[in-house]
């Protein structure tokens, strides 16, 4: 069986900068990190390779150092690393990049699970998953919690939804995106440090995956940034000071004196 993992690497949060002109996040030479729900993700394909066995493959879109969180995939125990890079992928939205990955996996042939993360941190559109499985024409099934049962034709897992849980059986191939409920993900030790760098991580382009300048990047994508911009701080609160009962008075006839009740 194979696991494939589409991992992200995002943006450490407090170092976000936005490009005015385009409105996407600028990259370059900001630390970044594994996108935290992807870690999760790569977690239970590896608990899936334990107990049934296969391997383990982390697809990853992004500029040239994206490599850098392969590398760090490959360290926590995945097989190999694939990373579609391109000028021409630059300021794709969820559906170029839902588009561009679907490209990639039908290149890598056969496949048992396609392993997501609920949703990236820079963007939490949770997104991503669910196009690739509609272009892909597999099930999926979102917000997963626990996998109860992988079988060769079968995986059954608990989804969240509001109020609690629901139990969906979906057949193989198919796509799950996680949650951070679903496991505890393991830490690189040293020989997998030392594998991981050591492996090629081969890169693919636009050419690579039989795509055009439109159906990628900027000029695939079905929606447009319009505007980008910090919002304004609000007027600071204001502490009421005194007991409980003092307080909610004096809060009582401050939204009486406002008109608010």
């Amino acid at each position: 069986m194979r696991y494939i993992v589409c991992m992200k690497q995002v943006p450490e949060a407090t170092e976000v900068d936005i490009d005015q002109e385009t409105g996407t996040l600028l990259r370059e030479g900001i630390p970044s990190i594994i996108n935290p729900f992807d870690e999760y993700a790569i977690e239970e394909a590896l608990q899936f390779r334990e107990e049934h066995g296969g391997e383990v493959t982390v697809l990853s879109m992004g500029p040239p150092q994206a490599e850098e969180a392969l590398r760090e995939s490959v360290a926590m125990g995945a097989d190999d690393g694939i990373l579609l890079s391109d000028p021409a992928f630059r300021g794709a939205d969820t559906l170029a990049t839902a588009r561009t990955l679907a490209a990639a996996v039908k290149k890598m042939g056969d496949y048992s699970v396609i392993l997501c993360g609920k949703q990236a941190i820079d963007g939490d559109t949770a997104q991503v998953g669910p196009e690739l499985a509609e272009l892909l024409d597999i099930p999926h099934v979102a917000d997963v919690r626990d996998v109860r049962e992988l079988t060769d034709e079968n995986i059954t897992v608990e989804r969240m939804i509001e109020g609690g849980y629901e139990i969906v059986c979906a057949s193989l191939p198919a796509l799950v995106t996680v949650l951070k409920d679903i496991n505890e993900p393991r830490l690189a030790n040293m020989q997998g440090i030392m594998r991981a760098n050591q492996m090629d991580i081969p890169t693919w382009g636009m050419d690579d995956l039989n795509l055009s300048s439109t159906e990628v990047g900027l000029d695939g994508s079905a929606t447009e940034v319009i505007r980008v911009f910090t919002p304004e701080a609000g007027e600071p609160g204001e502490m009421i000071e005194g007991e409980p009962r003092e307080q909610a008075r004096e809060l009582a006839n401050r939204l009486r004196d406002a008109g608010a009740i």
